[in-house]
């Protein structure tokens, strides 16, 4: 019988390839960076995606200071954190948060984008951000990409 036969490949730790991709966040609005990082850390870019493992790359983002927001969104965007006390609701909008940590910024729109299990916070511990242009990488060689570049 002259047939073809396709089998789907499901991949797992042992034959994932994983490698460590370098971002530079200058100039670049935050949803737009924060979902297609997310997307290279959860491996939707890959051919052999599968979803219950993580195949996606290690992400090194840098500039996290440069960031851009659209509109008046530095003003009007508010961050929400509750300390477990009554009345205990603080919020801080995102140019205070900029000043205090610009990192944290990035990482709550990544976060926010990854699934919200355990897998998604293994992913998580696959993203390095940093404020300036130096980063504490350079051993694992990562590959500078546009993500202009990527759909």
């Amino acid at each position: 019988m002259d047939t073809l036969s396709y089998k789907t490949k499901s991949a797992n730790k042992n034959t994932v390839e994983k490698q460590w991709l370098l971002v530079d966040a200058e100039g670049q609005t935050l949803g737009r960076l924060a979902s297609k990082v997310a997307k290279i850390l959860r491996g939707k870019n890959k051919p052999n995606f599968t979803p219950h493992v993580d195949c996606g790359d290690n992400v090194v983002i840098v500039n996290a200071e440069k960031i851009q927001l659209s509109g008046n969104k530095w003003e009007d965007k508010t961050y929400t954190r509750y300390t477990g006390y009554p009345g205990g609701q603080r919020s801080t909008t995102a140019r205070e948060l900029l000043d205090k940590n610009p990192v944290s910024i990035i990482e709550k729109a990544v976060k926010g984008m990854l699934p919200k299990n355990k897998l998604g916070a293994e992913l998580f511990r696959n993203l390095r951000v940093y404020a300036g242009t130096d980063h504490d990488q350079e051993a694992q060689k990562p590959k500078a990409i546009n993500l202009n570049d990527l759909k």
